[in-house]
């Protein structure tokens, strides 16, 4: 039998908590296209994947993973869909998988400030589920300079509206990315804004700097001084033990961009973490993780 392939474009990113779920292009590239530090869509249009182009990759998927659970919809945002489009996009996967039973994405916050509380419930019934929120920060200065697009009394407010739809989010935090001297703020803030919203996953990375960025040639104007391997270590310490969560929330921080990985659950087991990073202080020098960072060649 000839070998059927799903077609993507571009690079493909998914977290790593989505190894298990069958992977569905929606769109291709980034709506926003604007954040200083980010390399993954760089030369990558934004469009949205056709009808044509789902049903194809759909009729593949239903070949070799007829009894898939949960989809992840590709693309920096799928979400940026208007609701009639997600509605539509559940019903053909419904069609040619029916027994997937929730559906994820990457989202910006600015993709859930189109919809209603309604709306959103409606997406909840029709499976949309733990979608991954690429907040990077809670601190406004930061998102202000690195051009995310929206504050924090946004995030505050359009992640409430999925609570109340009862759709569970995934946050990401990006310590280091306040610069150097600017980890304590960036920590604080970004930990009491967290505090204010029940996220089910955090996924930490650390700010990884690639050539193609605004963010690189603002480091060779120094424009923007990069925050020591050290003061990042200091910020997610002060971060862990500043979070006040409501809810069991999951913690991960073993993506490449992490020298030295961990996991836990907060609040149950922040003491175990932050014996963990200052075992890390202990035992690292900053030049060696200096190193580690300088050859990570992709995320």
């Amino acid at each position: 039998m000839e070998l059927k392939r799903m077609q993507f474009t571009g690079s493909v990113w998914r977290p790593l908590y989505e190894a298990n779920s069958l992977l569905l292009q929606a769109t291709i590239g980034c709506s926003h296209h604007r954040c200083k530090f980010c390399s993954l869509y760089k030369d990558t249009q934004f469009r949205v994947a056709s009808r044509e182009e789902v049903e194809r990759n759909l009729e593949i998927a239903q070949l070799y993973q007829p009894k898939a659970r949960r989809v992840f919809l590709t693309g920096a945002n799928p979400f940026v869909f208007s609701f009639e489009k997600l509605k539509i996009l559940a019903t053909l996967i419904k069609i040619y998988l029916p027994e997937v039973q929730n559906i994820g994405c990457f989202a910006r916050i600015s993709d859930i400030k189109q919809k209603t509380i309604e709306q959103l419930m409606e997406l909840r019934q029709l499976g949309y589920d733990r979608i991954s929120i690429g907040t990077e920060s809670g601190d406004d200065i930061t998102l202000s300079q690195m051009n995310k697009g929206y504050s924090v009394m946004d995030i505050v407010e359009q992640c409430r509206k999925l609570e109340n739809a009862g759709i569970e989010y995934n946050f990401t935090y990006l310590i280091g990315l306040a610069g150097k001297g600017q980890g304590e703020r960036n920590a604080i803030n970004t930990a009491d804004t967290f505090s204010l919203l029940h996220p089910y996953i955090i996924n930490v990375l650390s700010l990884t700097v690639f050539p193609d960025t605004v963010l690189y040639e603002e480091i060779g104007t120094g424009t923007f001084v990069e925050a020591s391997e050290y003061e990042r270590i200091e910020e997610m310490e002060i971060f862990i033990e500043r979070f006040q969560p409501s809810n069991c929330v999951h913690l991960l921080a073993n993506t490449v961009s992490n020298p030295i990985p961990f996991i836990g659950v907060l609040p149950k087991e922040r003491e175990r973490i932050l014996k963990e990073i200052q075992s890390i202080k202990n035992n690292f020098r900053e030049e060696d993780l200096r190193d580690y960072r300088k050859r990570i060649k992709s995320l």
